[in-house]
């Protein structure tokens, strides 16, 4: 018998990051940090593009790498009109239904 397949649900997580800037102004993302204190050091930004978020808000999309595994991480911009806020971090889980 076959089994329909799973359907896939993605969940925003938010979580802190600690980045850096260099002189033209690109965000270079060094680590990401839980809620629950564990820290998690980016060994290296591999790809970065502007990339749409789950909410469909505009954003960028940071492929790094953490423990020798790819994984992505999002930057979702704010509101223009929310000042002193320019956006908030968070990556995707993806779970079968």
């Amino acid at each position: 018998m076959n089994n329909p397949p799973k359907k896939l649900i993605k969940e925003k997580i938010y979580v802190k990051v600690t980045a850096g800037f260099d002189a033209t102004g690109y965000m270079q993302p060094n680590a990401i940090i839980w809620d629950d204190g564990r820290v998690f050091p980016i060994d290296k930004v591999r790809d970065f593009r502007p990339a749409g978020t789950l909410a469909g808000t505009v954003g960028d999309c940071y492929t790094v790498l953490i423990h020798g595994q790819e994984k992505h991480l999002f930057f979702e911009r704010t509101d223009p009109l929310f000042q002193g806020r320019c956006g908030r971090w968070f990556v995707e889980n993806i779970s079968g239904e």
